[in-house]
């Protein structure tokens, strides 16, 4: 498909909030011409890309004055009409649900919260995987820790916030593990402590590692696909409960396919969107874990195995939508380098992975999370940048100002 020419003059893309993700998009975008402001109050990584032109600092999505602030940014900087994207969880949800006011100024390809909250919520999420008939994890939904003590889950079980975004413990996290009784009474009772006892899921722990986790990835447009692909998470970090994605291949999956268009053409989605899936190795279901209506950390996959979301999602907004699904390139992967040592010399150790394999998988990648060598800064950066958060707030909690 031949990209549009892009004027220097055109409004861009304002991004909001997100860290790997959004620095793909924005360079997914820059190499096509298109201008990008980058708005966070959390990682400045993506600002610090060639490929943006300004970066801002705010007082992040869950201020009072968000969406007054955004306003005010495409009006006293001449942007609107321009494409409006959040890249994190809790920007996500201020964007959707102030879609009508936003919509003033900004160009935005995202549902109102009415049609979003099916996908973000992770209860109203698997009640809709049941009426589409669609696999999801054995799931209870508690309203006090009374109801916890009197429960009798088959152990282990894990406990996930109903939605991302957010400073408590348990969405930082994203999944506590309970082996027990004790433990189990333990960590819902201080999970329900910081978000409330109807905001922490409990669920079953389906078995598996990255061979079992795989991702429907893709920019959807009116409830239609626009492009899509099928991909492995096939290694994370930490490498039991991955807060990130460290080594993801393309990978062909017909079922994850089938099972979204389900799921997304039910709500009549717009925007980018990944989908994630686990195997059950007993009976070989796919179950669906989350959904991310947004730029997922692994993004870069996309451009490097022929899938260019960021001028496709632009031209999307602009109702110009190409001729054919768009589809990848199988064989093509993705490296978070640093963190994916890191989780191959674990897997090394517990005789899951060996190292031959390992080295072997470096020759299908054609994406990493940070570098890039047109645009290598935030490569450079990113390790110390991590470093730093995860001393700060992970070992030392200090919390955001």
């Amino acid at each position: 498909m031949p990209r549009t020419a892009i004027s220097p003059q055109s409004t861009g893309v304002v991004i909001l909030g997100g860290a790997h993700g959004a620095l793909a998009l924005a360079r997914s975008l820059g190499r096509s011409g298109i201008r990008v402001h980058y708005i966070s109050n959390d990682s400045p990584l993506t600002g610090w890309s060639r490929f943006v032109q300004k970066q801002i600092k705010w007082p992040g999505a869950d201020h009072v004055d968000a969406t007054a602030f955004l306003i005010e940014f495409a009006r006293k900087n001449g942007l609107q009409g321009s494409l409006l994207v959040p890249a994190g969880d809790a920007e996500v949800m201020l964007v959707s649900k102030a879609k009508q006011a936003l919509q003033s100024e900004y160009n935005i390809l995202l549902p109102d919260w009415q049609s979003l909250q099916w996908l973000c919520d992770k209860p109203l999420l698997y009640k809709r995987a049941e009426e589409l008939g669609l696999q999801y994890p054995r799931t209870n939904e508690l309203a006090s820790t009374e109801e916890a003590h009197m429960l009798a889950p088959t152990f282990p079980v894990i406990l996930k916030p109903n939605m991302g975004g957010g400073n408590s413990r348990i969405v930082k996290a994203k999944v506590i593990k309970a082996d027990d009784k004790a433990s189990f009474i333990d960590s819902f009772t201080d999970a329900a402590g910081e978000i409330g006892a109807r905001n922490v899921v409990v669920q079953e722990l389906i078995p598996g590692g990255g061979e079992s986790q795989f991702s429907y990835v893709a920019l959807w447009s009116e409830g239609k696909p626009v492009a899509e692909f099928t991909a492995r998470r096939t290694r994370q970090y930490p490498v039991d409960f991955g807060f990130t994605s460290t080594y993801v291949e393309v990978i062909s999956q017909p079922a994850l396919i089938e099972a979204s268009h389900k799921l997304l053409s039910s709500l009549a989605f717009s925007g980018l969107v990944e989908i994630e899936f686990k195997r059950h190795p007993l009976n070989g279901s796919l179950n669906i874990l989350d959904v991310n209506p947004r730029p997922w950390a692994w993004l870069a996959l996309s451009s490097a195995a022929g899938v260019d979301f960021g001028p496709l999602m632009w031209d999307a907004a602009q109702g110009k939508l190409p001729s054919n699904l768009l589809t990848a390139h199988s064989g093509t992967a993705w490296i978070y380098a640093a963190r994916d040592l890191a989780a191959a010399i674990t897997l090394i150790k517990r005789g899951k992975l060996k190292a031959r394999s390992f080295f072997g998988s470096f020759f299908k990648v054609r994406a990493m999370a940070a570098f890039s060598w047109n645009d290598p800064l935030p490569g450079f950066l990113d390790l110390p940048l991590t470093a730093w958060r995860v001393l700060t707030r992970r070992i030392f909690n200090l919390s955001k100002k």
